[in-house]
């Protein structure tokens, strides 16, 4: 296909995307035979109802245990394990908190304020699929907030021969479009540094009051940038996560598993943490940040180390870390973006341990740097807390000659309590409805959700005290050799 027959389509694919009510909203024509898929945040009160069930049992089960503790203190049975089962309940403090979040909304003189901002949408690009990334640029010149900035940086991407690829015919798309809608676009290529340095090549000297970050394999919902900027009304708030659905939800059984493995995070841990402004992860698929925050950090952000070697992941962390030093970090669920995820399993592994070893860094330096009275410093506590229970209880209950007689009931107990709790969770599907996926996929993806539990448990745990032994391996990317997945 001509560059000129890849404009046209460009075209008419980001000229054809329009804002709508909700419940009409359709799904935009991208090039070829790709829809742009629209999503938007649903009300959860229906589902709170729904979950109050194992809400309330998993409350009971937590009381249950506080008076058996109780008990123990003033002369009960010092020998059983509700100590730790309390402990246990207690830090899952999250789970019936993260329901409490509620998408920020802008007031009309806050909103006026709003759309004064100079917004530049930064995306850095390294042996992307090139449908993947073209879909990305539409969706950000499509957005029902015009950006005012489009800064793409190819890190140094290469074919699998060794040979440059340069993506001439997007490159020329993106202008052309650019031009048409009156957003100024740059795109600059690089010798490959990595993603800091990509970002940092434009962003130290920008001059926007916000910046986006966006990864290159994902696609905006075109109220993306508008919902993402209302939480900025707030003058503390310093940094805002979007929210991040799988867009190839249903390629395979690992996509689909995918899907549920990211809820409780996405949509649990860090929806409670937005609750209280202090969100420790914005995912790099899709973050605002105050554009003096990321100045500010230049020339220390693409230099970080640890151990002496150069950081080469969890930038979307670091950026976060700076905004929690300057003031609140929300989520907002009202922003939203569809990523791809990995297909195969080589890739997924890759993808997990690159994380759980950035993350394992980004523990010491909230335990370091976060004030000690502080909520993200006892919440790393105690999520090792609970690290540390969660193989301490399993070794109790089998070495113990006393407690080993229940460990059946035990069993059973813990199956009941998981499953009611995988649930609870996996309720956080139906607070998002989008026009790529049915009802009778969701419901599918709900049924499955012990599942999910049960990978975590037995393979992303011991997974992650793995990458805690070798998380010094920080400067190894593991991921994105060549073209990793597309929209295909």
């Amino acid at each position: 296909m001509t560059a000129d027959a890849h404009r046209g389509l460009f075209a008419r694919a980001a000229d054809s995307v329009v804002s709508t009510p909700e419940d009409s909203r359709p799904a935009a024509r991208l090039s070829g035979t790709f829809s742009l898929p629209r999503a938007w945040c649903a009300s959860p009160r229906g589902l709170v109802l729904l979950g109050a069930f194992p809400l309330t049992a998993f409350l009971a089960w937590g009381i249950a245990h506080a008076i058996s503790v109780i008990g123990s203190l003033t002369g009960g049975d010092t020998g059983s394990m509700a100590l730790p089962w309390l402990a246990s309940f207690l830090l899952l403090w999250w789970v019936p908190v993260s329901w409490l979040e509620r998408p920020r909304t802008a007031s009309p003189q806050a909103q006026a304020e709003l759309d004064a901002l100079k917004v530049t949408v930064q995306i850095p690009v390294y042996n992307e699929a090139p449908d993947a990334l073209r879909a990305c640029l539409q969706s950000v010149l499509a957005q029902s907030r015009p950006v005012d900035r489009i800064r793409v940086v190819d890190d140094g991407s290469v074919h699998g021969d060794g040979t440059a690829m340069t993506y001439d015919a997007i490159r020329a798309e993106l202008f052309d479009r650019a031009a048409d809608h009156g957003v100024e676009a740059t795109w600059d290529r690089t010798p490959n540094r990595g993603k800091r340095y990509a970002q940092m090549h434009v962003l130290a000297h920008d001059d926007a009051d916000v910046f986006v970050t966006l990864d290159s394999d994902s696609i905006l919902d075109p109220d993306a940038v508008a919902e993402g900027l209302k939480p900025f009304s707030d003058p503390k708030v310093t940094s805002v996560a979007g929210q991040v659905v799988v867009l190839n939800h249903d390629a395979n059984a690992l996509t689909r598993l995918t899907n549920l493995l990211y809820l409780p995070f996405t949509r649990g841990l860090r929806s409670a943490q937005s609750v209280l402004g202090r969100v420790t992860i914005n995912s790099g698929t899709l973050a605002f940040y105050r554009a003096h925050i990321v100045r500010d950090a230049a020339g220390v952000y693409e230099h970080e180390t640890f151990r002496g070697r150069p950081m080469q992941m969890n930038d979307d962390s670091m950026l976060t870390f700076y905004g929690l030093l300057a003031g609140d970090t929300v989520h907002q669920p009202s922003s939203l973006v569809f990523t791809l995820a990995p297909e195969r399993w080589r890739h997924y592994l890759a993808q997990q341990l690159r994380w759980m070893r950035g993350t394992t860094v980004r523990h010491l330096w909230w335990l370091r740097y976060m004030p000690a009275n502080g909520i993200v410093f006892w919440a790393t506590v105690a999520e090792y807390v609970h690290l540390v229970l969660g193989i301490a209880i399993p070794v109790v209950l089998v070495t113990d000659a006393g407690l080993r007689c229940h460990l059946g009931a035990l069993a059973v107990a813990g199956t009941v309590i998981g499953t009611a709790m995988s649930y609870l969770m996996a309720l956080r599907l139906f607070t998002v409805r989008r026009s790529d996926m049915t009802l009778r996929q969701a419901l599918m993806l709900f049924t499955l959700a012990p599942v999910a539990t049960a990978w975590r448990a037995l393979l992303l745990r011991p997974m992650y005290l793995y990458a805690m032994a070798t998380c010094h391996r920080v400067n190894r990317w593991g991921t994105r050799g060549g073209v990793e997945v597309g929209l295909g």
